[in-house]
């Protein structure tokens, strides 16, 4: 039997504050209750809720902020908000759309309104619930399939990391950043479908075996289609391996017909590759290193704009710069 959706109920008259959780329990909610926005704060950082609902005009942290703070933070940007405003307050619901908020509650609050609209929202929440589930699974399904190589320990987040990194540096957008910082986790992933007497090779591979490993971008991809969420990702898992010149694989793209986060994911790797111990030579100086990845950028393999940031980064903070997870 699943619990009741837990709803937070902020609001600095404890009249409504008591009104709102005897109807909110009654419907069948279990409620938490704060009478302004700080406490709120705190209480979702203890417990996140399902949904918030919030007054407007309170002591210390008002709605507007509060709403503001809980969107911010990736961790509870979804959790749906409502807002409760005055019948006429057209100015507050624009600025409360304009933080964020999911939906607004009139006073005064009505039983049948509020049992629909929570309702509603909560619906959808499950639904977003099931969908960043599936993501987990997909990111652990990538990790995993690094876990089995102790060279590559921490590789993924380091791609990950690095990414987002140049892409600042190219003044990419937000979500494009986001794309690269889940494409460096998930490049990887569809070498699930790899036997791990090819995966672990300490040694050259042979044509049939070469041709079985390059078959990855696709498979990750087909993993990773049923994810709207990912759609912006799968560009980089399907092209991470293309040339600039034309040479590399699945469908030898060149130039910018390559993604941008492909592009970068794929200069990054490289590095991260040889400044790394692998088991069939040890990790390269960084002189060598650099000058490996500028040969690869005049040869037609890596962008030489991507390599020119990666490697600016580098002078600038050193090789080590990247977190490793622990």
């Amino acid at each position: 039997m699943h619990d009741p959706p837990n709803i937070l109920i902020v609001e600095d008259d404890p009249r409504i504050l008591d009104y709102l959780s005897i109807m909110l329990t009654h419907i069948g909610y279990k409620t938490q209750t704060a009478g302004d926005g700080l406490e709120a704060l705190e209480k979702v950082e203890e417990e996140p809720p399902d949904l918030v609902i919030t007054d407007v005009f309170m002591p210390r942290l008002n709605g507007f902020d509060l709403c503001a703070r809980i969107k911010e933070d990736p961790r509870t940007r979804l959790i749906p908000v409502v807002m409760v405003t005055g019948m006429n307050s057209f100015g507050n619901r624009v600025r409360g759309i304009e933080v964020g908020a999911e939906d607004f509650l009139s006073k005064p609050i009505q039983p049948v309104e509020i049992k629909a609209r929570i309702g509603s929202l909560l619906r959808l929440k499950q639904v977003t619930d099931e969908l960043v589930n599936a993501e987990e699974v997909i990111f652990s399904l990538a990790l995993a399939v690094e876990a089995k190589d102790p060279y590559t320990k921490g590789h993924c987040h380091r791609l990950s990391y690095m990414g987002v990194e140049v892409g600042r540096r190219l003044s990419l957008s937000e979500e494009e950043r986001q794309a690269i910082k889940r494409g460096g986790i998930l490049h990887d992933i569809g070498k699930i479908g790899v036997p791990d007497n090819i995966l672990l090779k300490p040694t050259s591979l042979d044509d049939a075996e070469r041709e079985l490993m390059m078959e990855h971008p696709v498979k990750g991809e087909e993993i990773c289609k049923p994810l709207r969420t990912l759609a912006p990702t799968l560009p980089i898992i399907h092209h991470h391996h293309e040339r600039i010149d034309g040479g590399g694989y699945p469908d030898g793209l060149k130039g910018d017909e390559i993604p941008i986060g492909a592009r970068i994911v794929a200069a990054v790797d490289v590095f991260d590759a040889l400044t790394t111990d692998r088991p069939y030579r040890g990790a390269l100086p960084v002189k060598e290193a650099v000058r490996t990845l500028h040969e690869a950028s005049d040869s037609g393999h890596l962008d030489p704009d991507v390599v020119n940031q990666l490697l600016e980064i580098v002078n600038d903070k050193g090789v080590k710069w990247a977190p490793i997870p622990q």
